[in-house]
């Protein structure tokens, strides 16, 4: 199936908003010491966050809050390991499981803020554009996986996702890292869709394109 594909903007960024909950805050100062944390005014809580944050030191407040959002896919040892690597690397690009990159990014942005730069500045990228079938009658909600092989033809070659997974992208074949490439796919119509990745997996100069056709083979079912 052919589609219209339209890139309406691409930007990065060095968080995203509203992937922190009030309930986070609160939990992580209960986390770093801070009394009656639960009762304070909840406009005012990232920036308490920040202050109880600074009083550790950036390895132990790396490893309260990697524990507070990964100990339930890493251990102990990894999460120590993890602390360390996360001053001299962007560990959320380059940790071998990216199905974490996520999580990893969120951690990051937030102790490099709450440091004022201590730690590596990661980005994200958020790209608006729309899917629009050829043939009308035949909308549907695509998957991350459609998304990124509807992409392809507006991407450089150079582009690292065509790069890994050349085969994934061009071709008919299963794509299940796709899940994990992108962070958020998101639409109201089937048509227009809001994207969350890595920086490191896609920005804007790999968009070389801003329209162009987009082809979704329909996978045949097994008799």
């Amino acid at each position: 199936m052919k589609y219209q594909v339209t890139i309406k903007s691409a930007y990065s960024v060095d968080e995203i908003e509203d992937y922190w909950t009030n309930e986070d805050y609160v939990q992580l100062l209960e986390k770093f010491d801070y009394p009656d944390a639960s009762d304070a005014d909840t406009a005012s809580l990232k920036e308490l966050l920040f202050m109880a944050i600074s009083d550790f030191e950036p390895k132990e407040a790396a490893v309260i809050v990697l524990t507070y959002k990964l100990s339930e896919q890493l251990n102990e040892g990894q999460i120590q390991q993890i602390s360390n690597d996360m001053f001299l690397d962007k560990v959320c690009e380059e940790y071998p499981e990216i199905g974490l990159h996520s999580k990893l990014f969120h951690v990051n942005q937030l102790l490099f803020k709450a440091y004022n730069g201590t730690f590596p500045n990661a980005k994200a990228t958020i790209v608006k554009c729309s899917f629009a079938p050829l043939e009308e009658e035949n909308v549907k909600e695509l998957t991350k996986e459609d998304v990124l092989k509807l992409l392809s033809n507006g991407l450089s070659e150079s582009t690292l996702i065509k790069r890994l997974f050349d085969q994934a992208m061009s071709q008919n074949a299963p794509f299940p890292e796709a899940n994990d490439i992108l962070w958020d796919l998101s639409t109201t119509d089937n048509i227009n869709y809001t994207i969350i990745t890595s920086e490191y997996w896609l920005n804007r100069e790999d968009l070389i394109a801003s329209e162009f056709e987009g082809v979704l083979e329909v996978v045949a079912e097994a008799e």
